[in-house]
């Protein structure tokens, strides 16, 4: 018989084992305290955890049901129908879960014990967000009617990937990343475990090279072991485990939003630094360049503007750059754009100009082209007045003249462009 992984043997099977999330599973965080009013009431509420791999989601919705002492059913929504899941929701001439068998339950405490009967199953969906809105749908009436504790757990933002009404009939609990307290706990429960020693720089390796995900450096431990059982471990035995140092990077989920955040952020603030730092993190990770120079092209129009004109040209160079040669030589043309940005000097006032003309075309609608600047293709038209007492004028000093209006009647004499603005101008 294959052994189970080492994440999986050493899994906790007490909320006083569980590392990490001391704000929810702490003397008087939420999670204890929910626990507490279930074995007073019976009630317990259903939840969506949301958190980064490898942070215990799935671990800690087990030990919630071992704790209301009841039956545990943990499914995956990358390959689970919601037929399936109704299979094991009782019905209400079914009081309790017997009679209904699937290959995908894992069942942690006896569904003949009285508790078990009185109370309803905690039915565990990883990767919630995998499920479309018609078969998060189907999972509502079973929450409303209290047929059973639902727990969901993701890694994506629930706000984007989980329906209003779901979300509405939940409490959306988020884990941390483990922290290295977390993990030098974990860590050193597994060595025991193992009855293995870590040389001090591998062990400083491995708990830095996790990023967080308690997962990562447990497989991680366990693969090293099998390739050189010898102890202590080396770092070189390690790195050959990792093959490469993992980066927690989504390229499409929520890490994806907040590093390019962070990115845009760190440009807009001057921080080319930090600029720089959150550029190598997305490239690192396998993030597309031409993306991130798109994103570069819309800072330098956003945010620096007029200030720096010279800054459009320098990102739009940038991305025709990548676009020739790639990845990863590419690396240090975007590097070059990203630090130019945020040393230019800055300004948003172009970029509140053009909200506020577009917050008029949308508050007054499609006003009339004044008659003097239409255009004037036939003979009709000029006729009807189309281009009458046009003023054909080329300002050598880009100033308007005051007595001619450009503008639709109804925003006469309207500035969108302020002072400082013409100044940057000019």
């Amino acid at each position: 018989m294959t052994q189970a992984p080492l994440a999986e043997q050493l899994r906790p099977k007490t909320l006083s084992e569980y590392a990490g999330q001391e704000h929810l599973v702490g003397k008087n965080a939420i999670i204890s305290k929910l626990l507490n009013h279930a074995k007073k009431t019976g009630s317990f509420p259903s939840l969506i955890f949301w958190g980064p791999p490898g942070t215990g989601k799935t671990t800690l919705a087990r030990l919630i049901a071992k704790e209301l002492g009841t039956t545990f059913y943990e499914f995956s929504a990358v390959n689970t129908s919601t037929k399936e899941i109704e299979n094991v929701i009782p019905r209400p001439q079914h009081p309790t879960v017997r009679g209904y068998p699937s290959p995908q339950l894992e069942m942690l405490s006896s569904p003949t014990s009285p508790t078990s009967v009185l109370q309803p199953p905690l039915i565990f969906i990883d990767e919630i967000h995998r499920f479309n809105k018609a078969q998060q749908d189907k999972l509502l009436p079973h929450i409303e009617k209290g047929n059973l504790i639902f727990i969901g757990a993701t890694t994506e933002n629930p706000s984007f990937e989980v329906i209003g009404p779901l979300l509405s009939r939940t409490r959306v609990l988020v884990l941390n990343q483990h922290s290295t307290e977390d993990l030098e706990n974990i860590l050193s429960r597994a060595t025991k475990h193992l009855e293995v020693t870590l040389e001090e720089n591998a062990h400083n390796f491995l708990i830095g090279s996790s990023n967080g995900d308690a997962r990562v450096m447990l497989n991680v431990l366990e693969i090293s072991v099998q390739i050189s059982p010898s102890s202590p471990i080396s770092l070189t035995t390690l790195e050959q485990a990792l093959q490469k140092r993992q980066l927690s990077f989504d390229l499409q989920g929520e890490e994806f939003y907040n590093t390019i955040s962070a990115l845009h952020k760190s440009i807009r603030g001057s921080d080319p630094d930090a600029a720089l730092y959150w550029l190598a993190r997305m490239l690192e990770a396998g993030q597309d360049p031409l993306y991130i120079a798109r994103r570069l092209i819309r800072a330098a129009a956003e945010d620096i503007g007029l200030a720096d004109p010279q800054a459009l040209a320098i990102t739009n160079t940038a991305f025709e750059s990548c676009n020739k040669i790639g990845m990863p030589e590419c690396n240090v043309i975007l590097a070059q754009a990203v630090v130019y940005l945020a040393k230019a000097p800055k300004s948003n006032a172009l970029y509140m100009a053009y909200n506020q003309a577009a917050a008029d075309v949308h508050q007054h609608g499609n006003l009339p082209v004044p008659m003097h600047i239409r255009n004037t293709p036939t003979k009709l038209m000029k006729e009807l007045g189309y281009g009458k007492n046009y003023d054909y004028y080329h300002s050598p000093t880009g100033e308007k003249k005051s007595e001619i209006n450009y503008l639709p009647e109804k925003l006469k004499g309207k500035k969108y462009i302020t002072n400082k603005l013409k100044q940057k101008v000019e």
